[in-house]
């Protein structure tokens, strides 16, 4: 009796603890979605957070003294909480936004056979000052003509973190460069923190290297790097045709990005086993996106007769400089330079 009596006291002990934690991480999770939402406006917004916080307190102080009875204290919160859950999960995604210039068009296509004709292709043309030309294309591609695909990481908030590019070879016409990125309204800026919270749309652009590549190592002074990688030729194609379904996908229905499983990573690591028919391992580099090159060189992705240390100096893209006097032909040439084709 004694033992069962301890047990009890013990599994009371750990309910009890549980919804105290409950409460402080759930209320955590919600000021923070508001506070990045801001759905009243600044002023009401921060405040319905300081009311919040308040009433979370509250709860917390009446349980801990039974003074409505625990029953009810757990009630009154899941209330409360249930009516934020309902108001965060109604956001969704649009279309029709205020986008920045970049990402204002959405990519579609049309296909006959092997032929894909590419509408909305992004071509700008950048200046040093981050300024640019507009120009959106259409182009068309034969998807028997793939030769070859390549992966691109860019870094810009140190070695653990990059953005990951796919760019797709083809031997009688111009690579096309893909990137799912956040969707930026005007005058908005990224936030990785504003990723968890449906902040930020999710786009795909389909775009020339000269625009994406040159643009992040020239303009914006990420650290670039191109990866040739190997994948059989049916594959390459496969892929290609998953940039395609993606971008139908948001054409249709606009989606969310988020940070953690909606990412320019997650989603190339997830066509990418679509497009192969394999269960590739779930390895941290794919959220530590920094680290992508030496997880495709662990799967021989990446030539392994190279070690990395030579890759990473082999196709470092920022030193290749006098890019603004090169056609585009001319600059993708230039990426490809010392690349040992797989």
């Amino acid at each position: 009796m004694m033992m069962t009596a301890s047990l009890k006291r013990i599994l009371h002990a750990l309910l009890h603890i549980g919804f105290s934690l409950s409460v402080v991480l759930s209320s955590l999770w919600l000021c923070m979605a508001i506070w990045i939402q801001q759905p009243l406006g600044h002023v009401a917004s921060y405040a319905f957070i300081i009311i919040w916080i308040a009433f979370a307190l509250s709860v917390l102080g009446i349980y801990a003294t039974h003074w409505l009875g625990r029953k009810k204290d757990v009630l009154l919160y899941m209330l409360g909480l249930l009516l934020g859950l309902t108001w965060y999960f109604s956001l969704s995604p649009e279309q029709n936004r205020q986008w920045n210039p970049e990402v204002a068009r959405l990519l579609n296509y049309e296909q006959h056979g092997n032929l894909v004709t590419l509408h909305n292709v992004r071509n700008f043309a950048w200046q040093a000052d981050g300024s640019y030309v507009e120009r959106w294309e259409s182009r068309t591609v034969d998807l028997s003509q793939i030769s070859g695909v390549n992966m691109i990481t860019s870094y810009w908030m140190g070695p653990q973190i990059a953005h990951t590019l796919v760019s797709f070879d083809f031997y009688n016409s111009a690579p096309i460069t893909f990137s799912i990125e956040i969707r930026k309204e005007q005058h908005e800026d990224f936030s990785a923190l504003g990723g968890f919270f449906r902040k930020f749309e999710l786009s795909l652009i389909a775009a020339d290297e000269k625009d994406i590549i040159y643009t992040r190592s020239n303009v914006r002074g990420e650290q670039v790097y191109f990866f040739p990688i190997k994948m059989q030729a049916q594959q390459q194609r496969a892929l290609f045709e998953q940039y395609l379904s993606k971008a139908k996908q948001l054409q249709n229905t606009p989606k969310w990005y988020n940070t953690l499983t909606s990412n320019c990573t997650t989603l190339v690591f997830d066509m990418v086993q679509a497009a192969t028919n394999q269960s590739l391992p779930r390895d941290y580099r794919l959220i530590a996106s920094g680290y992508l090159p030496n997880y495709l060189h662990d799967l021989g992705v990446l030539d392994p007769q190279i070690d990395m240390a030579t890759w990473y100096k082999l196709a470092h893209v920022n030193p290749k400089r006098h890019a603004p006097v090169l056609s585009s032909q001319e600059y993708s040439s230039l990426l490809r330079q010392d690349l040992t084709s797989p």
